[in-house]
């Protein structure tokens, strides 16, 4: 009986020691749930190449443009050797060197003025219409709207912040609560386009979904991601689980395969799951460094050369692995799984003396005798 309650206060032992030492990048937590200060390290393995361009790389660099906003011509006056006075011959253009640069900070101001007129015959006065976005005496223009929109949606720059750069940079007294209204503006006029775009990713063969914590005033919500190499959707909402993906609306109506956490909310669905070999290569670290299993580490490494393999055959053009080099990291694959279960035996079935224990039945007299 002793060594039973050794042996379990053992077990927990560990599994606790396993929950303290788990993080970022060996399990599925985030980073920002970390408790240690360790430089977290990187799951990419070295590539052996030398840092900077590689051989074959074009590059890129700056380019003059054919026709400038503004030329400046530098006049000759004399000859650097004689010193005679040349500013009435004629002159080449020999050589030319552009300076690419902002415009000097200045706002664009378009004035809009209607006309009216009086008709000769009844005497009326008619006055022309202003364009139909033009709505107030004084109000700002599709391009300020855009950027504002830009800094606070595009590079998630706070409001407050977004003000800022636009009195610093431009002179432009624009407050926070401005720029909510152009963001609002917006997402009304895209409401089309993320229609179209929740469309299209219902009917891709592969998504890859997820989720992660955001701040909205003092509450939780959370950004939940659905896209492919082309196609990106977000979508904010305050749940993390199936209310949120319901609202959304992507995962109900898909029906390929999605590659995601883990996240028991997406399990719940039709569609075929496949989990992120991220969050794989995580797990897997853990069993390699904390719980020194070798057969976590040769997976990790297969993953990775399957991934090298798949990436391989698309660069040369081909829609899917060779066979031969398939079955070759199939039967791998299956001979580590073999392996990781060996090292870990599913847990011994209970003993007969403790099935069927149940607790004794409080007889009603008695429940009824011992009741205040």
């Amino acid at each position: 009986m002793l060594e039973e309650l050794i042996t379990s206060q053992q077990e927990r032992l560990n599994l606790l020691e396993g929950q303290l030492a788990k993080e970022s990048h060996k399990s599925s937590l985030p980073p920002s749930s970390d408790r240690f200060v360790r430089p977290p390290k990187s799951l990419r393995q070295p590539s052996g190449k030398k840092p900077g361009g590689q051989k074959g790389h074009r590059g890129h660099h700056l380019r003059q443009v054919q026709a400038p906003d503004e030329i400046l011509i530098h006049p000759m006056h004399q000859c650097e050797h004689c010193h005679q006075d040349l500013r009435l011959q004629p002159a080449d253009l020999p050589e030319r060197r552009q300076v690419i640069d902002l415009p000097a900070k200045r706002l664009w101001v378009r004035e809009h003025r209607v006309e009216e007129k009086q008709c000769p015959v009844c005497f009326h006065l008619t006055r022309a219409f202003f364009p139909g976005s033009i709505s107030a005496p004084a109000q700002y223009g599709a391009g300020i709207q855009t950027l504002a929109s830009y800094l606070v949606e595009g590079q998630a720059l706070p409001y407050a912040r977004a003000s800022q750069r636009f009195q610093e940079l431009l002179g432009i007294q624009l407050s926070a609560g401005s720029i909510a209204t152009f963001v609002r503006a917006c997402h009304q006029r895209l409401a089309e386009v993320e229609a179209t775009l929740k469309a299209a990713l219902v009917k891709t063969k592969v998504i890859h979904q997820d989720e992660t914590g955001m701040r909205v005033g003092k509450m939780g919500w959370w950004v939940h991601v659905c896209s492919t190499d082309r196609l990106t959707h977000y979508a904010a909402h305050p749940s993390r689980g199936r209310k949120a993906l319901y609202a959304i609306g992507i995962a109900p109506a898909f029906a390929g395969t999605s590659v995601h956490d883990g996240l028991k909310s997406y399990q719940s669905y039709s569609f075929t799951q496949a989990w992120c070999n991220v969050h794989h290569l995580r797990e897997l670290t853990f069993l390699d460094e904390e719980l020194k299993q070798p057969w976590a580490h040769a997976m990790k490494e297969l993953l990775l050369s399957m991934k090298d393999e798949v990436e391989r055959a698309k660069a040369s053009g081909q829609q899917e692995v060779d066979l031969l080099i398939l079955a070759r990291l199939l039967q791998r694959y299956d001979e580590i799984l073999a392996e990781g279960y060996r090292a870990n035996p599913p847990p011994p079935p209970p003993r007969k003396s403790e099935q069927g224990k149940r607790k004794p039945r409080t007889s009603q007299a008695n429940a009824s005798a011992q009741s205040p």
